[in-house]
């Protein structure tokens, strides 16, 4: 069978059974997302779909690629889109396509034109699943890179601790994308408070390597030509045994045990003097 018939035999059984058709595809997908879309608005997508695809298959292609199916694949990708932000899978996603073979397999006769026809439709609807799946999988992963991205934000705080005294509380394993945002939060900290004092304290990470030793040396540098000092705190005896064994000097740069006595120090940096007062319970 031509190319042109088949597609013609397609759009035949198409638009003469797609009252019927589009209904029991709306019905059989919504039945599948387990009621997290309402049934309406799986049928308006659907609904939408079913008439670009009746009308590209109409212009006598059956490339799910090609210009025909332009609309087809805007519709599909915004589809796609919102299954995957929704927190739909994959398979979920895909069925929403595939499903349309299902529904129409049951209406076929027993003509001959329409197995052949048939089975070109189902190669169409396969391709434009997959094509579902691609933009799914892309969407996801823009997904995850900005939630990284918003966690990354969330892990390196940037904290005024005293007028003119601002704190990085690092926690977890430094690598050089972490390490590059606590550089740029801080030194916009500084900016925007006007400080003279940074305390970076490293307590709450386990290991430092030479790689994330030097963002930390760079870190200290880009604040002191921006006027500011910046002290390291939290160094545990087995990162400064690691720190010598790797041969990393940190040169005149202010290394504090605690956080407090960099606060302490930082304080005393900035003209406040600190001073331990008695308890009110002694007096």
């Amino acid at each position: 069978m031509a190319s042109q018939d088949m597609t013609r035999r397609i759009v035949d059984l198409l638009s003469t059974r797609g009252e019927d058709l589009a209904p029991a595809w709306g019905s059989k997908v919504s039945g599948s997302l387990g009621g997290r879309v309402s049934r309406a608005e799986v049928e308006r997508e659907l609904g939408e779909l079913y008439a670009a695809l009746v009308a590209a298959l109409g212009e006598g292609s059956l490339d799910a690629h090609g210009e025909a199916f332009g609309e087809v694949r805007a519709l599909l990708a915004e589809l796609s889109r919102s299954r995957a932000q929704q927190g739909f899978s994959p398979s979920e996603t895909a069925l929403s396509v595939l499903a349309l073979k299902q529904v129409l397999e049951p209406t076929l006769t027993s003509d001959d034109a329409d197995v052949p026809a048939y089975l070109a439709f189902a190669g169409l609807v396969d391709a434009l699943g997959l094509f579902t799946i691609e933009v799914y999988s892309r969407t996801r992963e823009e997904l995850i890179g900005a939630q990284a991205e918003q966690l990354l934000e969330l892990s390196t705080p940037v904290v005024k601790l005293w007028d003119g005294v601002i704190g990085v509380p690092l926690v977890g394993t430094l690598d050089s994308a972490r390490t590059m945002v606590v550089m740029e939060k801080m030194l916009q900290a500084l900016i925007d408070s006007g400080s003279e004092q940074a305390i970076i304290d490293i307590t709450g990470v386990p290991a430092v390597d030479t790689e994330v030793a030097q963002h930390l040396l760079k870190t200290v540098v880009a604040a002191r030509l921006m006027g500011a000092e910046c002290t390291i705190s939290g160094i545990r005896p087995q990162i400064a045994q690691t720190i010598v064994a790797l041969g990393i000097d940190f040169g005149d740069i202010v290394t504090k045990a605690t956080l407090a006595d960099a606060l302490r120090h930082a304080l005393r940096a900035s003209g406040v003097t600190v001073s331990r007062t008695t308890p009110l319970a002694a007096r």
